[in-house]
């Protein structure tokens, strides 16, 4: 289990990956749109150029940052993994997203490196342009879909969280119940020191008055 210092520190990377994450997408959709739309030679070989750049050293550093901070940040808190609904679906949407954009980079590069090469014509690879611009609203959508999870976490705990929930509720009635008998142990143990010390000094008190009185006798 991580210190609270740690943890914190890891719910701060995490946090920091995700909105990053979110702003790297947002920011290659917006490109993506203006290498399609725009009429400017400049502007759509700058535009891919940057997404070259932004897909590579921004996106994919924090597509995988923010789910290996994420599932850190689960297996060391209360959370768990598998124990919510809206963590699995999060892991189960975020993974195969995280692959899917690593299959996608073949196409961005392509398109970065015939732009560096020569002038892009506003008709010339439309296809790859459209579906660059539509897989990145798609993946600003999966990351709000993300986002929403962990902000409402709906559905509650999965069978193996209701498990595990009621495990550690038996533990902690164990735990208390022990507590409670030791401490009734203690209690029993110090009414027995206390009844045989009072019942010496019965003796002892008895023993001195009698003999007291065979010496007044």
């Amino acid at each position: 289990m991580m210190t609270p210092l740690i943890r914190k520190l890891n719910l701060t990377a995490h946090i920091t990956f995700s909105v990053g994450w979110f702003g790297a997408v947002a920011s290659f959709l917006i490109l993506s749109i203006a290498g399609l739309t725009s009429q400017d030679a400049l502007n759509v070989r700058a535009s891919y150029l940057a997404m070259g750049w932004i897909a590579w050293f921004v996106i994919v550093p924090l597509s995988l940052a923010s789910p290996f901070t994420g599932i850190i940040q689960s297996l060391n808190t209360p959370w768990g993994l598998f124990r919510h609904y809206w963590i699995l679906v999060k892991l189960l949407i975020t993974i195969p997203a995280t692959i899917l954009l690593l299959l996608h980079l073949q196409p961005i590069g392509h398109l970065a490196r015939v732009v560096a090469q020569t002038t892009l014509a506003s008709s010339e690879l439309g296809g790859m342009r459209v579906k660059l611009a539509a897989n990145a609203g798609a993946a600003l959508l999966v990351l709000l879909v993300v986002t929403a999870l962990s902000v409402f976490k709906p559905w509650g705990l999965t069978p193996y969280g209701q498990r595990k929930s009621e495990e550690q509720f038996q533990i902690q009635n164990q735990s208390a119940a022990a507590i409670v008998g030791d401490g009734r142990s203690l209690g029993f143990k110090i009414l027995l020191v206390a009844v045989g010390l009072i019942v010496a000094v019965i003796v002892v008190l008895h023993l001195t008055g009698r003999g007291l009185g065979m010496h007044g006798h």
